[in-house]
């Protein structure tokens, strides 16, 4: 139906959906502004409830605002630097929206707040609200109210946890706007080469930029309801173009045999959308869903790639099986191919049956090669990120340095311990219990600072006393220990009993949270991916065994790339290369969107696979020669798809941004290895060891598949006939 639609009012088709498109671009260009980096935040969690009492009832709360002043001359005791350093807090305090302001020249201040040289002081300050109101409101009205002050007497640097975050978010804008400027005229020149025809080329690289645009304009759209990060553009760029290429490939392919087989122009369009566009359906399915298991993650960050993904999905589908097709009734025969290649003997068909004569042999060393490469995952640590997320020339990232070096700890890192119940003679007996636990440099109270379970001096009781009662007590971790256990001092502090109920926040946390919250659905999200590509699998070959394989030797793709972020970022193996930090941890956000996307995308490949062979072992009945001729059929394709679309993903190698270094070379990485090791050999190998039982299903479930299943039509098929790839 939706074939003669398209073929019988092509224009009217191409027209609608250009005023559409257009639509979209008008929000589109709206899009990347309205994005935002969400903080790590756990929603229902103890940490949030802390700051929200920290807010409520003691008017304070972590410090997301900090200022470095450096002394230009002498240290910062100096009565000249002192002065300054007064006036630069009360300047901090006086601005719009800050709610709490500290120094190292207040009253009562620690010493810790000064570097172990004295040449650097910090001015630490809390500001409610929102990352965006934050970001965008706030600390450029404080960047130029402190401007006047740098200079003369003390240098000044402007940071905190919003002001690192926000570099990155405009890195990681800038990164999009040159990844445009990179990509279209690569994927442009990869497919000129697959073709070698610039009209297909045109084509579907076209299919790829309407899935981009639209997918940011219906972006932009879901932002007036709900956070969507900033990351989420540059997956839609990336997903789009590759996913619309992908899919334009596959539909001009079809459409390229049926011209070859004698159809008409008209006949080729409805036989194509009626057969590519039904497995671009499937696959655009399986992928939508893949990324749909992200919105389980209470998280805006995460669920932020959910609503890019199914964005990126549907208008992909859409151009593919819609526009594009409409596209080709007009263009018909300027698409056709020169020569179409013999239906054997190619490479792939002829690496198909080398290795199903010996698939043990063949499959085990693919194997052995995938877990190889797989091995340094097993190691994987999860963390959380921080400015050096950034290159060391930013100016943020400098001043962190800074801290890093010559600060015996960082205070903004405080756990917070919010007691509102606790009575004045409890509060000394349990700070200095709380200073006893391993790694903490010091506990401040409204009893006094405590260090090692000792009282060591006074501090500002008036920031520890709320006009309601109640009080709260800041833990100061030493460098140390909040560099390599975060997680494990916050679980020491809520196993210590306290004399009333307490609630830990603060930074640390709030990462611990917000990490426990990922790591707990995790089982949950792998059950989900995994039934929902089981059900489409099934669906397109009316087999049991298919999608279990199927699974099986996905994650065996993805291991390659959660070694290769373990290896290469983690432990710093591909540091000398791309002017990365490392931090000896992971963020766990980046390798489960990274699941999500190769596992749907994995998918997106098994299909196209499986139709082809599928189809061929239906149309001759021959179980085991289908194989090789289903590969050969389809592995040039499925290659050409997977080299544009890692070509892509490699764009972002070149990032400023460590986040997305780690999604460009891992999704590459794991595209490549999966179009070539996976498909090339090791499905080769477990089909011809499985033999008839690749296509079993229970009775019960056969005769449901001969009712709802996907079924190519057992006809003739042509060799696919793509140059260069």
């Amino acid at each position: 139906m939706l074939g003669r639609l398209v073929t019988a009012a092509p224009r009217r088709v191409l027209v609608v959906s250009g005023l559409a498109l257009a639509l979209l671009a008008v929000l589109a260009a709206g899009a990347v502004e309205a994005l935002s980096l969400n903080r790590y935040e756990a929603p229902g969690s103890e940490s949030l409830a802390a700051r929200a009492a920290l807010a409520e009832r003691f008017g304070t709360g972590s410090p997301n605002v900090a200022v470095l002043a450096t002394a230009q001359q002498g240290d910062v005791d100096d009565p000249r630097v002192a002065v300054a350093g007064l006036a630069l807090t009360q300047r901090v305090a006086a601005q719009p929206g800050v709610g709490d302001v500290w120094s190292y020249w207040s009253p009562g201040a620690p010493a810790t707040l000064a570097a172990e040289d004295r040449r650097h002081a910090l001015v630490l300050a809390w500001v409610p609200g929102d990352a965006d109101h934050v970001r965008a409101a706030v600390l450029p009205a404080l960047s130029a109210a402190i401007a006047p002050l740098d200079g003369g007497v003390v240098d000044l640097q402007l940071g905190g946890a919003d002001e690192v975050f926000r570099v990155v978010a405009q890195q990681a804008r800038a990164d999009f706007v040159r990844a445009e400027l990179v990509v279209l005229p690569l994927v442009g020149l990869l497919l000129w080469l697959v073709y070698r025809r610039l009209a297909p080329a045109l084509l579907t690289l076209a299919t790829g930029v309407f899935a981009v645009v639209a997918s940011l304009g219906i972006l932009r759209v879901v932002t007036l309801f709900t956070e969507v990060s900033t990351f989420a553009a540059n997956i839609a760029l990336v997903l789009g173009i590759g996913l619309g290429v992908d899919y334009g490939l596959f539909v001009i392919h079809r459409f390229r045999e049926e011209l070859a087989a004698g159809r008409a122009v008209d006949a080729a369009v409805r036989a194509a959308v009626a057969h590519a566009g039904r497995t671009v359906a499937f696959s655009g399915a399986t992928v939508a869903a893949a990324l749909a298991v992200l919105l389980v993650f209470p998280f805006p960050f995460l669920s932020s790639f959910a609503y890019a993904g199914i964005a990126v999905v549907l208008t992909a589908v859409f151009a593919a099986v819609v526009v594009l097709p409409a596209a080709l009734r007009l263009t018909g025969h300027r698409v056709r191919r020169r020569a179409a290649p013999p239906e054997t003997g190619g490479f792939w068909f002829r690496t198909a049956e080398r290795v199903m004569r010996r698939p043990l042999a063949a499959g085990g060393a693919g194997l052995a090669v995938l877990l190889l490469l797989g091995a340094p995952a097993l190691g994987v640590d999860f963390g959380s990120p921080d400015d050096r997320l950034l290159p060391a020339s930013q100016p943020v990232r400098g001043m962190y340095d800074t801290i890093r070096a010559d600060f015996a700890t960082e205070e903004a890192d405080a756990v917070q311990v919010v007691a509102p119940d606790l009575a004045p003679s409890g509060v000394a007996g349990y700070a200095a219990a709380l200073s006893r636990i391993d790694g903490v440099l010091r506990v401040d109270s409204a009893a006094g600072a405590f260090t090692g379970g000792v009282r060591v001096g006074e501090v500002m009781r008036s920031r520890f006393v709320g006009s309601g009662g109640g009080t709260w007590l800041s833990v100061l971790p030493t460098g140390e220990r909040l560099a390599s256990d975060p997680t494990g001092l916050v679980a020491d502090v809520r196993a210590l009993p306290a004399p009333s109920p307490v609630l830990v926040g603060g930074y640390p946390a709030e990462v611990a949270d917000y990490r426990t919250g990922v790591v707990e659905r995790l089982p949950l999200v792998a059950a989900l991916i995994v039934l929902v590509t089981f059900v489409v699998l099934f669906l397109m070959t009316g087999s049991v065994v298919a999608p279990v394989k199927a699974s099986v030797l996905n994650l065996l793709s993805l291991s390659v790339m959660f070694g290769v972020l373990v290896w290469g970022f983690q432990e710093g193996g591909l540091a000398w290369l791309l002017g990365f930090t490392p931090t000896g941890v992971i963020e766990p956000s980046i390798p489960i969107l990274m699941f999500c996307v190769g596992y749907g995308l994995s998918m997106d490949y098994e299909v196209f696979l499986l139709a082809r062979i599928k189809a061929d072992f239906d149309r001759t009945g021959d179980v085991v020669g289908s194989v090789p001729r289903g590969i050969a059929r389809s592995a040039p394709l499925v290659t050409a798809a997977a080299v544009i679309l890692a070509a892509s993903f490699a764009v972002y190698a070149t990032s400023e941004v460590t986040f997305l270094q780690q999604l460009g070379i891992g999704m590459a990485l794991a595209v490549l290895v999966d179009a070539t090791v996976i498909r090339g050999v090791l499905v080769p190998a477990a089909m011809a060891l499985a033999g008839s039982s690749n296509w079993w299903a229970p009775a019960p479930l056969r005769r449901l598949h001969e009712r709802i299943g996907l079924r190519e039509e057992a006809g003739r098929l042509q060799a696919a006939g793509i140059r260069g790839a």
